[in-house]
């Protein structure tokens, strides 16, 4: 992990998963390990906060995010009002996601589109390189 002289995370970005995403990667505690070499906060949310504390807890996760018993809305909105990152990225999985990463200021992209910049490989055995039919669902995916 890079920090800097305070002792923080000095990554370019803070990057923010759904539930429903981060469940879709092979190894979440990877995506977390290789995530904060890069990244100065990294965390999951969910409109169920109960069900990310236990997703979390199940992946031994370190969790940079206090949800609290906030809806999605007002997490997404309270991180990205303190979180001094240059770059905000939300990955989601549905229109509702993407709505809210545009209504809070968040860049939206998918976990196919995270998993090949980054090298990460999906649940169902997909991998990063997942060939021109993967790339071209994930396009057509991403037009929503």
């Amino acid at each position: 992990m890079s920090v800097d002289a305070e002792g923080g995370r000095d990554g370019e970005m803070t990057l923010a998963f759904e539930l429903a995403a981060i469940r879709e990667f092979a190894d979440p505690a990877a995506v977390f390990e290789d995530a904060r070499e890069w990244c100065r906060y990294v965390g999951v949310v969910s409109n169920d906060t109960d069900a990310v504390a236990a997703f979390v807890a199940d992946h031994a996760l370190a969790q940079d995010f206090e949800l609290g018993d906030r809806d999605i809305w007002l997490a997404m909105e309270g991180i990205r009002e303190s979180s001094d990152a240059p770059r905000h990225v939300f990955v989601g999985t549905t229109p509702e996601d993407r709505r809210v990463a545009d209504a809070t200021g968040w860049e939206f992209r998918r976990p196919a589109d995270v998993a090949e910049a980054a090298g990460w490989d999906l649940a169902d055995g997909e991998s990063s390189d997942s060939g021109l039919l993967g790339r071209l669902w994930a396009r057509l995916s991403d037009s929503e």
